[in-house]
């Protein structure tokens, strides 16, 4: 059995984590509203964008422009993996990963990754999936600038011939509680299934049609790019406050049972020095 200097010292560290994974708790609440606020705020302006592309789509050939065509067979496949650079996030970067893992092995070929995140690259590299490139994360606030040289890579490489389809697979904000692995496919561009009943013409495009997706395809991926990179860090910051809220329950159980084994210690200690005093006396 511990002695009960063990036992205070157990207490001690468990209070100490404690009050990390508080701080940390409060830390990701208060950065949790502003990556929320900004996720929702951007989710308009993308379905919009949506239903633009479904218009022109319905009056343009696939083409009015090489990134709304049908891909290459037998090209590369290129997937954006996006996770955090920092763990303590719960389950996020595990699902998220086997997520990906398990897609890759269901759709086996030749396929490169872009990571964004330290943990996704760490991660496929330890599997042995080919990296092409990696961007670490874009810190707290992600800004629109931030994603410009990701989407100009990949689409540099797509224009040339160098993949035949881009994926981008990111974890979705539901909720405070949920957040879920999805995948979307990037290029060759197809407008969202919720704009597949929109009817053409509905806009007036100036100066035309092809003029205006000209200017709106590379802004498109760039969005949707924008728009994964917000989804993931709301994902992030809700995760890790729901891990700390549970990390910290879990460090005041284990502060009640230490005590609970420390009162019982003290207890057994003081009945044997009782004895003992009691024994010694009746020796006299």
């Amino acid at each position: 059995m511990a002695s009960q200097r063990d036992i205070r010292r157990r207490i001690g560290a468990v209070k100490n984590i404690k009050q990390i994974t508080r701080a940390m708790q409060f830390v990701a609440a208060s950065k949790l509203k502003r990556a929320q606020d900004a996720t929702l705020a951007a989710r308009p302006y993308s379905e919009k964008l949506d239903e633009v592309l479904a218009d022109l789509a319905a009056v343009l050939s696939e083409s009015d422009h090489p990134l709304l065509g049908g891909g290459r067979e037998n090209a590369k496949r290129l997937i954006v993996l996006i996770t955090t650079d920092r763990g303590l996030a719960g389950p996020l970067n595990t699902n998220t990963i086997r997520f990906a893992s398990r897609d890759i092995l269901e759709h086996p070929g030749d396929l490169t990754l872009v990571t964004v995140g330290r943990k996704g690259r760490d991660a496929m590299r330890r599997a042995g999936v080919p990296i092409e490139a990696h961007f670490a994360g874009f810190g707290d606030r992600p800004a629109f600038a931030d994603v410009l040289p990701l989407a100009r890579l990949i689409t540099d490489d797509f224009l040339e011939g160098t993949y035949g389809r881009v994926d981008i697979i990111y974890s979705r904000f539901m909720s405070t509680l949920v957040q879920r692995p999805e995948m979307f496919q990037l290029l060759p561009i197809r407008p969202s299934e919720d704009t597949e009943g929109i009817p053409g013409h509905q806009f007036i495009f100036e100066p035309g049609p092809a003029a205006v997706l000209e200017r709106l395809v590379p802004r498109y991926v760039a969005t949707r790019l924008f728009q994964a990179v917000l989804e993931a860090k709301a994902s992030e910051e809700s995760s890790r406050m729901v891990a700390m809220k549970n990390a910290t329950e879990n460090a005041e159980d284990l502060i009640e049972d230490l005590t609970l084994s420390y009162n019982k210690v003290r207890q057994s200690n003081i009945t044997r020095e009782m004895i003992e005093i009691a024994s010694g006396a009746n020796a006299r």
